[in-house]
């Protein structure tokens, strides 16, 4: 199949990509700095493409069996469109080229929930703290980005990972509809999952929560980890 992947050198972006061409598709790697994209092989194509700009959109997803979105964006408190104008652009040059398939991500912060796993910590103070400062615009665009797809005509599914951490591979990672009680997802589980999603039609036109049990740091490490850089 040929893929187009946008946001690919982002960090699950490139292990997509990775996990892609391991699996023996055609891959278009779409990003702003294509200069900078670490992999390269025979069916790899890398375009240096802004996902705000309708006209290259249009064309990177020409021929695309799939589409698939990794686009990220650091917390600000400024407004934030990427993800609601990235998506809308996406789906008006699918419907031009008749492409049907897209797989995106969002997170489980837009639909907060209490976490069986997560604690007094993380379901009083972290997840409250976070959606309502930092995070409250890139969620709200997530929202915005998630309501757009619903109401659209595309075979559309969207995967909601928890806290994210890195692993070394691939584990038996858990998809659940809507929300989970699992707070962790290893980038490599998101980009598996969503590779697995492109010849799946078992989760079309829902949101899914994909999270990681087995080797998943706990939240004390987590919070060490990004505070001190060390586990």
């Amino acid at each position: 199949m040929k893929l187009v992947v946008f946001g690919a050198n982002g960090a699950t972006g490139r292990l997509l990509v990775r996990e892609a061409l391991a699996a023996g598709h055609l891959v278009v790697a779409a990003t702003r700095h294509p200069r900078d994209f670490p992999l390269a092989g025979g069916r790899l194509v890398v375009e240096g493409i802004d996902v705000l700009d309708k006209d290259a959109v249009t064309w990177a997803v020409e021929g695309a069996d799939v589409v698939l979105s990794t686009l990220g964006v650091p917390f600000t408190r400024k407004p934030i469109t990427v993800y609601s104008a990235g998506i809308a652009n996406i789906a008006g040059a699918m419907s031009r080229h008749g492409i049907k398939r897209l797989i995106a991500v969002s997170s489980s912060a837009t639909e907060p929930s209490h976490h069986a796993e997560g604690g007094f910590l993380l379901n009083r103070v972290i997840q409250p703290l976070v959606t309502a400062t930092i995070g409250r615009t890139t969620y709200a665009d997530m929202r915005r980005m998630e309501r757009f797809l619903r109401d659209s005509d595309l075979d559309w599914t969207v995967l909601r990972p928890s806290g994210l951490f890195d692993a070394a591979s691939v584990s038996p990672y858990e998809l659940r509809e809507d929300r989970a009680d699992g707070i962790f997802t290893s980038r490599i589980d998101l980009a598996a999952s969503m590779l697995a999603q492109a010849t799946s039609t078992e989760w079309i036109r829902r949101n899914v929560a994909v999270t990681t049990s087995v080797g998943a740091p706990t939240l004390v490490q987590m919070l060490r980890r990004e505070a001190f850089g060390r586990d």
